[in-house]
């Protein structure tokens, strides 16, 4: 069952501004760190609000394996439609570098491979969002309060070559987890992903979210194709609502 998006008369998730710091373990290792910072641009004329998510291993798991990663999303201020995204990685000598601008008055995205000098047209609708968006557009427009066991949200998705994906998130139920602000009680969800290079099976992956008005990520665990990784939020500023945290330590 699809839950349906809520009306426009809420209160937004977020703001301009906006910094999410998430502390990265891989296995027993402290791997790296991640930030997602939001602000406020104008792209080609349209009102956007630009997202840098960036990530790099640190320490004794870069001699490992050394990740740096770099993604960014363009969306609408007015919309949440993605107008362009820019996803640049490099992850153990894995390397990618594309960019995606999408035209919705083509119903076209065109995906350019910069590592490749190629380039390649995909049909696509205005309910596409691309893998940063969608955080941010699952956050401001669905009611998460009306949430039942089992129910999902479908999304469409363009972050790569490999076309449009079907996105889906399940939800799991309410779970009170223990972070370093304190208690916080999150919304749990099972998102499906792709299975292959990365993720063991396609529901490897659990997202925690906390059940206030912001629906900040508070903790993601994965079972990876090798190993397995823990992310926690480890500081945040510019929040737009206050965080629900139920005790301090």
């Amino acid at each position: 069952m699809t839950i349906p998006a809520m009306s426009q008369s809420f209160k937004p998730a977020f703001k301009s501004g906006e910094w999410l710091k998430f502390r990265i373990h891989y296995g027993f290792l402290n791997a790296s760190y991640a930030t997602l910072h939001l602000s406020s641009k104008n792209l080609d004329s349209i009102p956007v609000y630009h997202v840098v998510g960036r990530g790099r291993t640190t320490g004794f798991a870069s001699i490992f394996f050394k990740v740096d990663d770099t993604y960014e999303s363009y969306f609408g201020r007015r919309d949440g439609k993605p107008y362009r995204f820019i996803r640049k990685i490099y992850e153990g000598g894995y390397t990618k570098d594309i960019e995606i601008d999408f035209y919705y008055d083509e119903d076209k995205a065109v995906l350019k491979d910069n590592k490749n000098g190629t380039q390649m047209d995909i049909a696509v609708d205005d309910r596409i969002q691309d893998l940063l968006s969608a955080s941010y557009h699952l956050r401001n427009n669905y009611n998460l309060d009306g949430f039942e066991v089992g129910e999902s949200i479908d999304l469409d998705m363009l972050f790569d070559d490999d076309g449009v994906f079907q996105f889906k998130l399940k939800y799991l139920g309410k779970e009170i987890i223990r972070t370093k602000f304190g208690k916080v009680e999150c919304l749990k969800f099972r998102p499906v992903v792709q299975s292959g290079r990365v993720f063991k099976e396609q529901e490897s992956l659990t997202l925690w979210v906390s059940n206030d008005l912001n629906k900040i990520p508070i903790r993601i665990k994965a079972d990876l194709a090798v190993g397995s990784l823990k992310a926690d939020l480890d500081g945040y500023n510019g929040l737009r609502n206050q965080f629900k945290i139920i005790m301090k330590e």
